[in-house]
């Protein structure tokens, strides 16, 4: 092989092997913060993995909302319209967190199958429902459904 085609095959042969880790790097990056939304059905039917922290988004039941003593934790229900998982929060709510709205925790799964979280997001306006609990929103609203 003449060598200038060896060093232009040696450096196609670089670009290309940097071009793979970089990719295999971006992908492995990304996989370690992803942190998918699951409902309470999922939570409770245990699709989820032990120990990590997950996002589980859904309805906040009416009356469910509690705050046993006078700091700040607050206690309170999602539901997904199937079922309802607890949630226990230890800050300060978002300005839009009511009952009957959206909201998303994040945090830890206790041994008690309740969520012990670390953020709680609300809905930002009246117009804005996250994609995955529209139809979980439209189902709770408009049917019979009353959590025990």
């Amino acid at each position: 092989m003449h060598p200038i085609r060896r060093q232009r095959l040696q450096i196609v042969t670089l670009i290309f092997l940097l071009s793979a880790c970089a990719a295999g790097l971006v992908i492995y990056v990304l996989g370690q913060n992803a942190n998918f939304f699951f409902t309470p059905s999922q939570i409770l039917a245990g699709e989820y993995r032990s120990g990590s922290t997950i996002r589980v988004g859904g309805m906040v039941v009416e009356g469910s909302v509690s705050r046993p003593n006078e700091n700040l934790q607050t206690q309170f229900t999602l539901t997904d319209g199937k079922t309802s998982l607890d949630i226990v929060y230890e800050g300060i709510l978002p300005d839009l967190f009511a009952e009957n709205e959206a909201a998303i925790a994040t945090g830890v799964m206790s041994v008690s199958n309740k969520l012990i979280a670390s953020q709680v997001l609300a809905k930002h306006d009246e117009n804005y429902t996250p994609p995955e609990l529209t139809e979980t929103m439209d189902f709770i609203r408009y049917s019979d459904y009353k959590v025990q």
